[in-house]
């Protein structure tokens, strides 16, 4: 039996449990999981990530997983290094003839690839960077901003994301290239959703449970590796707030209280972008995630195979 789909795409918002299920579509269709997260690419940064390493073992196995821990805590890694990133896997894995399942809450990240978005390496300008170096943020916003609509908020979220965001726009308008269009991919994109008040229930649920298993300790050592405040704020949410921690910027129960409050923000947004790229052209098969993992499995394998 055969399918026309080129990979299978799950998406959803944090703690919606996509990795568990990514990897037990991969082992049901002879695939590997290529995650398409963010932050998860970061080695030493695991409890902050959630990346739950025992959810990638199904049926007794471990699955093969990519793009998890390929960098350094403190470098930077954009949208355009996933793409390039994942159009390698990807091509390993065709080659391999293993199903590639892609698998992430990064809805940029998805989209990239999904709508075969054409992603510049953008240099530098270090005179563009002087220039800004003394503006107030809200002054840099207003420059962002008279570049045209801002088609990504968290830009606007640190100083750093800003400058580069206006970076970026800047080589954008000036400069005259090409780059060779993305292959188009045929994926079979599913979603998993959860009543608003379950959704809170788990988020804060693993909350608690990451900061049992040392999530705290873990920005401690990463702290005493180098890594700086300002990088770890630049991390947003977990990092964020328990970056304000360690500073004794917040107390213990105001730094959970108020991560908690963000990821329920975060985990909205991710929804309304999720919506979003149906506006823009990608059907998302939206499923209940509290079925058991074994309906799970069956609607999306009778989607895969069904629509030959």
């Amino acid at each position: 039996m055969t399918s026309k789909f080129d990979l299978i795409t799950l998406l959803g918002h944090t703690a919606a449990g996509k990795t568990a299920l990514a990897a037990h579509l991969a082992q049901a269709l002879n695939g590997e999981v290529i995650s398409a997260d963010s932050r998860q690419v970061y080695r030493g940064m695991t409890i902050g990530t959630g990346k739950d390493y025992e959810d990638y073992e199904a049926g007794g196995e471990k699955v093969p997983y990519h793009l998890v821990d390929i960098m350094e805590p403190g470098t930077d890694y954009n949208v355009f290094e996933f793409q390039k990133d994942f159009l390698a896997v990807c091509e390993d894995l065709v080659n391999r003839k293993k199903l590639p399942v892609l698998c992430g809450g990064s809805g940029l990240y998805v989209e990239s690839v999904l709508r075969q978005y054409t992603l510049l390496r953008v240099p530098v300008n270090e005179q563009l960077r002087l220039e800004l170096e003394y503006k107030a943020q809200d002054e840099l916003i207003n420059i962002l901003e008279q570049y045209g609509p801002l088609h990504n908020r968290t830009d606007t979220m640190t100083r750093s994301r800003t400058v580069r965001a206006i970076e970026i726009a800047d080589y954008m308008q000036r400069a005259d290239v090409s780059e060779p269009d993305m292959p188009e991919l045929n994926s079979l994109t599913i979603g998993i959703a959860y009543a608003r008040d379950v959704r809170r229930s788990r988020i804060s649920e693993r909350l608690k449970q990451r900061l049992e298993l040392g999530m705290i300790e873990e920005a401690e050592a990463l702290l005493a590796q180098g890594v700086s405040h300002e990088k770890l704020e630049y991390y947003g949410l977990e990092y964020k707030f328990m970056s304000r921690y360690l500073r004794g910027e917040l107390s213990e129960e105001d730094m959970f209280s108020q991560l908690n409050t963000a990821i329920h923000q975060f985990a909205k947004r991710q929804m309304t972008y999720f919506r979003g790229m149906e506006r823009r052209g990608i059907p998302i098969h939206w499923i209940d995630g509290l079925l058991p993992m074994e309906e799970k499995l069956k609607l999306i394998t009778d989607l895969y195979f069904g629509s030959t």
